[in-house]
C-alpha cells in the first residue's frame, strides 16, 4: 500500500507560480510511475503531467506544457509540480498519483492506470 499526501497548493493571482509537493510512503518509490491530475468544480479529473520510474523521462498535457514541469526526488521520495505563469482555468483541486504498472505515455495519461492516490491540494488563480 502506497500513502500519498499533497501540499503547496493555494491563492495566487494570474500570472504567480506555485510549486506542488507529493510526499509517498513507498519503500520503493523509484519503483513507481508518477502523475498529476486536476479536477474543477462539475468536470471529470485531468491528466496535468506524469514522471516515469526510471530516466525521469516526462509527459504533460498541451494546456499546461511549457508552464508546468513535474519532477522527483527519489532519495527523499517526493515528486513535486512546479506550475508558472498561472492561469484562472488552472484553478482546481491538484491531485498526485502512483503507479507500479508499466505502460507507453499514452497508458500513464489515464487517471485508470493509477492504483494510487493522494487526497488532493487546493490551487486557485485569480485573475
Amino acid at each position: 500500500q502506497v500513502q500519498l499526501v499533497e501540499s503547496g497548493g493555494g491563492l495566487v493571482q494570474s500570472g504567480g507560480s506555485l510549486r506542488l509537493s507529493c510526499a509517498a510512503s513507498a519503500r520503493t518509490f523509484s519503483g513507481y510511475a508518477m502523475g498529476w491530475f486536476r479536477q474543477a468544480p462539475g468536470t471529470e479529473r485531468e491528466f496535468v503531467a506524469t514522471i516515469n520510474w526510471s530516466r525521469g523521462s516526462t509527459n504533460y498535457a498541451e494546456s499546461v506544457k511549457g508552464r508546468f514541469t513535474i519532477s522527483r526526488d527519489n532519495a527523499k521520495n517526493t515528486e513535486y509540480l512546479q506550475m508558472n505563469n498561472l492561469k484562472p482555468e488552472d484553478t482546481a483541486v491538484y491531485y498526485c498519483a502512483a503507479t507500479n504498472r508499466r505502460g507507453a505515455w499514452e497508458y500513464l495519461r489515464l487517471k485508470g492506470s493509477y492504483d494510487y492516490w493522494g487526497q488532493g491540494t487546493q490551487v486557485s488563480v485569480s485573475s
